[in-house]
């Protein structure tokens, strides 16, 4: 099977740009799904790096779509009461007709991610726990019956409509590389998700998530592995990092020099971009979701469409 192609939309760079109408999002979205990748994606933040609410523009995306598949990349379910959260991916998952994937996230330990949870009323300690009881509370409701939930959360025969469009809801996938994260990859979610490894230690950590998951009694083969890359284009490599630099610094603020240590990132010219996406695709990679770091997202696309066409994918 071909790797799919993904491509996150700009919500948090338009913010940056003091430009944050949704007209051009809309359309970079349409132009994907004309090129033929396989999914557009969003991400999540409320105070510690300001974006477009993503549930929100996946719905108009979903309107303005047929084919494409729609994610979160990643959302931070900690942060959302998961009754609401429950009701509001069901109903995504309707408007799209059952192509919507939720990719969850716990946070990294930052203080502007503190602050952010501060400001939503939300315990940033304990915030695993957190995530995976809102979930499991998420499935319960999606279920269509009656829920009774005695936990961080109270429930009293309570239920939800709309269900979502495909029975059990939408594929959840995890993000994060740590041996955590790896386990409960294995045994609770639908797909991994992550950020920070070359395609050798991808290979070696999807293996450790497979045997998570033979250990628990689920069959490896049924979970989607993906990776999230940001790719920075330029004839001029040099050119290119400092390119990527500038735009980590007004995304990341002080923590961009860490963060380029640590994301995964392609720097250079296009006639390199194909062998390094494809050396993801030869570990096991089946989605590829690219960021692309500043730059015109339209001619970016467009190079990624001919790059994808190279790699017959």
């Amino acid at each position: 099977m071909a790797t799919g192609i993904g491509y996150l939309l700009p919500t948090r760079e338009r913010i940056m740009a003091g430009t944050p109408e949704t007209g051009p999002l809309l359309r970079l979205a349409e132009q994907a799904e004309d090129l033929g990748f396989s999914s557009v994606w969003i991400g999540d933040s409320l105070t510690a790096r300001p974006r477009h609410e993503p549930l929100a523009v996946l719905a108009a995306v979903a309107a303005r779509t047929r084919r494409i598949m729609l994610g979160t990349a990643v959302l931070l379910p900690a942060l959302r009461n998961p009754v609401l959260l429950a009701h509001q991916v069901a109903t995504l998952d309707q408007l799209s007709e059952g192509r919507f994937i939720l990719g969850v996230g716990i946070a990294a330990d930052a203080p502007s991610i503190r602050a952010e949870f501060q400001a939503a009323g939300v315990p940033f300690e304990k915030r695993v726990g957190r995530m995976l009881e809102g979930l499991r509370l998420c499935r319960a409701l999606w279920t269509g019956e009656k829920v009774d939930w005695s936990g961080r959360w109270i429930v009293e025969g309570g239920s939800i409509g709309p269900t979502p469009y495909r029975p059990g809801g939408p594929p959840i996938w995890l993000a994060g590389s740590t041996p955590g994260a790896l386990e409960r990859v294995g045994k609770y979610f639908g797909g991994w998700f992550p950020i920070d490894t070359d395609p050798a230690a991808w290979h070696a950590k999807w293996a450790e998530i497979g045997a998570h998951a033979r250990a628990a009694g689920r069959d490896p083969s049924a979970l989607s592995g993906a990776m999230y890359l940001t790719v920075a284009l330029d004839d001029n490599a040099a050119r290119a990092e400092e390119n990527l630099m500038a735009y980590l610094t007004g995304y990341y603020g002080p923590r961009a020099a860490s963060v380029r240590r640590r994301q995964a990132s392609y720097v250079g010219p296009a006639s390199g971009l194909a062998a390094f996406l494809d050396g993801y695709a030869k570990a096991g990679v089946g989605h590829l979701i690219v960021r692309f770091a500043g730059g015109d997202h339209a001619r970016g696309l467009e190079t990624l469409a001919r790059v994808r066409g190279e790699l017959g994918w």
